[in-house]
């Protein structure tokens, strides 16, 4: 089986085609990968890095807010958006695919229509409630809608080709123990904080880490891990005004991408973080309690929805981007973490939420189409 994946701008694209491919590749060992990303995305790092052949497109997204510099990206948008075009009609006729698969991001939208009009297989995956402009342009002519969420349906203009089935996870991460990974990481007994902002970073959950991992820098009752993402240049000056000293605080890790996530989610004791869709299906598949920061600067708000799912059944606890502070997240992680088995409830109300046989789905869901189209 040869498969195409395309996704990327956020790891929230990347990581479900990657789950998708390691899965694949497990059940059928003969399964060709071909991953077409955007040059200079981060896909361009993460995809080889997973061990998978990698293929660059030259892509832009269109810019909403009205500027003269905006209108200039627009335009080179759109004259990229025909190079783009004809350099993944190319690469699709070198590879051969079997079946092209996007995970949404605009990369994939020229590879994926590409695919179509080249009487290709294809199917689109949806992780969040809210599905992005790319999968709803792509999805009215995929073979399979494969949704995280079946709300998202209500969304999409054509109804009969929409599936049900969770957002996949990746084996790495299904499969890293917390015993073993504390010891990979050099953790002592003490609870281990793991918090992040997302791929690229988020200025407001950073400005409440800084302070909290300065507090921590004074107590030391926590191991921390933060991942700061790429966009913010100032944080580790921020973290080393709130006291923090390196040479010190070897308890205390800054980073700007976090590459080893699965080792980190099985190590830790609580997790902050945003609530883009695949991050909520690692937290519910791995089982840990959480504190969430949803972003409010999304499409319908879809990240507040995805965290309120786990909120409701006391599954992870909410703080609002308005209520944030460094000192609210000090005070809601030494909260948590001091009351006897308050961190274990809640990870296993959240581990009672995973679905975790999406990758088995999906995969199905792939075969079948294959084999309607005399593929199999």
């Amino acid at each position: 089986m040869r498969v195409l994946f395309s996704g990327g701008g956020t790891a929230g694209h990347i990581n479900p085609a990657l789950a998708m491919a390691g899965y694949f590749c497990e059940q059928d060992p003969d399964t060709q990968v071909l991953y077409v990303g955007n040059k200079g995305g981060m896909e361009e790092r993460l995809v080889p890095k997973a061990g998978y052949a990698f293929r660059s497109i030259r892509i832009s997204g269109f810019q909403r807010k009205l500027s003269l510099e905006n209108i200039k990206r627009n335009l080179q948008t759109v004259v990229r958006v025909f190079t783009a075009s004809a350099e993944a009609k190319k690469i699709i006729k070198e590879f051969k695919p079997d079946i092209c698969i996007g995970t949404g991001g605009y990369v994939c939208g020229p590879v994926i229509r590409a695919a179509q009009k080249l009487g290709i297989p294809t199917a689109v995956h949806e992780a969040n409630a809210y599905p992005g402009m790319t999968i709803k342009m792509l999805a009215g002519k995929a073979d399979s809608v494969m949704l995280a969420v079946e709300d998202a349906k209500q969304y999409l203009e054509r109804k009969d080709n929409c599936e049900f089935t969770g957002n996949p996870v990746r084996l790495t991460v299904l499969g890293a123990e917390r015993e073993a990974s504390r010891k990979a990481l050099g953790l002592d007994e003490r609870p281990l904080v793991l918090s992040f902002g997302g791929s690229l970073g988020a200025e407001a959950i950073n400005n409440a880490a800084a302070y909290m991992l300065g507090q921590s820098a004074k107590e030391k009752k926590f191991q921390h891990i933060h991942g700061y993402g790429r966009h913010d240049e100032h944080f580790l000056d921020n973290v080393r005004a709130a006291g923090v000293v390196e040479a010190e605080n070897p308890q205390i890790r800054t980073l700007e991408y976090i590459d080893n996530m699965p080792e980190c989610l099985a190590a830790a004791d609580l997790v902050i973080a945003r609530c883009g869709a695949i991050t909520l299906t690692e937290i519910e598949a791995t089982g840990k309690c959480s504190v969430l920061i949803p972003s409010p600067n999304v499409a319908e708000n879809h990240q507040f929805h995805n965290a309120m799912a786990l909120v409701n059944r006391d599954a992870a606890v909410l703080i609002e981007e308005k209520d944030l502070s460094g000192e609210k997240l000090w005070e809601t992680v030494n909260e948590i973490l001091s009351t006897p088995g308050r961190a274990e409830a809640i990870g296993r109300n959240a581990k009672a939420m995973a679905v975790l046989d999406a990758n088995e789905r999906i995969y199905r869901i792939v075969k079948r189409i294959l084999k309607e189209k005399g593929k199999a």
